[in-house]
C-alpha cells in the first residue's frame, strides 16, 4: 500500500483541474495557493504584488472575496478583490454572449425581369434586413418561358437592385448569366458604413422567399445561353 500521509497532516499540492481549458472553475480566498499574487482593487486600480495573506485580509476588510482572474502560468498568478458571485454571473453572461455571436450566411433572393414594383419593394425590404444583419445576399434572376428573349432587361434588373442597396451592400463580382438564371452574390458594407432605408433598426424579416419554377411551356424556349458577365452600370 502506497504511503499516506497522516490524517490531520499537511494538504498535498494544489493540482489544477484537468480537461476543459474553458471550465468555469475559478479560485477565490483560501483556495488560492500562490504566496504572492498581482492584485487589483476593487475600483480597478493596480496595487501590485502583494503577500497573498495580506490581499486577503484586504478584502476581508472591505466585505469582498480575493479571486483569481488569470493564472499567470509560471508567473505570479492575478487576483482582484471583488464580489464572488457578482463576478460569477458577469463570466457567465460573456459566455453567452459569445455564443451569440453571428455567423455570416448566405442567403437567397429571387428577382424576375418584369417583377412588380410592390415585389420588388418586398425583395429590397428582405435583402436590407439579411446585409444588415451581416450575411451574404445570392440574388437570382429566373427566366422562365419566353422571357430568355428579353436578356437585357434581366440585367436592367439586377444593376438597378444593385443600385437600390448600395447603401448597405456591395456585389462581390458582376452578375453572370448562366444557363436560364442570372446570378449576383452581394456582400454587407462594413457595419460602421451599413445604412437602412426599407426597414427599422433591429427588424427581422423571415427568410421566406417562393421558389420560382419554370413553366411548361419552357420547351420552346431558345437554347440556353453560355455563361456571360455582364459589367454592373
Amino acid at each position: 500500500m502506497a504511503n499516506l500521509p497522516p490524517f490531520g497532516g499537511p494538504r498535498p499540492p494544489f493540482r489544477p483541474r484537468q480537461g476543459n481549458q474553458n471550465s468555469k472553475y475559478v479560485r477565490k480566498n483560501d483556495r488560492i495557493r500562490a504566496t504572492e499574487v498581482r492584485l487589483i482593487a476593487p475600483d480597478g486600480h493596480q496595487v501590485g504584488i502583494v503577500p497573498t495573506r495580506d490581499a486577503l485580509r484586504m478584502a476581508q476588510n472591505v466585505g469582498l472575496d480575493l479571486v483569481e482572474v488569470s493564472s499567470g502560468g509560471n508567473s505570479t498568478p492575478v487576483c482582484r478583490i471583488v464580489d464572488y458571485g457578482k463576478y460569477m454571473y458577469d463570466l457567465g453572461k460573456k459566455g453567452k454572449d459569445k455564443a451569440k455571436t453571428h455567423t455570416s450566411k448566405l442567403k437567397e433572393v429571387k428577382l424576375r425581369p418584369r417583377i412588380e414594383t410592390h415585389d420588388y419593394e418586398t425583395k429590397m425590404r428582405r435583402m436590407e434586413s439579411f446585409l444588415a444583419h451581416g450575411d451574404k445576399v445570392k440574388v437570382t434572376l429566373f427566366f422562365r418561358g419566353r422571357e430568355m428573349e428579353y436578356r437585357e432587361l434581366g440585367f436592367e434588373t439586377i444593376n438597378r437592385a444593385i443600385k437600390d442597396i448600395a447603401h448597405i451592400g456591395t456585389p462581390d463580382s458582376a452578375p453572370r448569366l448562366m444557363g436560364r438564371n442570372i446570378t449576383l452574390t452581394i456582400s454587407p458594407l462594413p457595419a460602421a458604413k451599413r445604412k437602412l432605408k426599407y426597414t427599422q433598426p433591429d427588424e427581422e424579416i423571415e427568410d421566406d422567399d417562393d421558389d420560382i419554377e419554370d413553366d411548361e411551356e419552357d420547351t420552346q424556349d431558345a437554347p440556353e445561353a453560355s455563361e456571360t458577365p455582364a459589367p454592373v452600370q
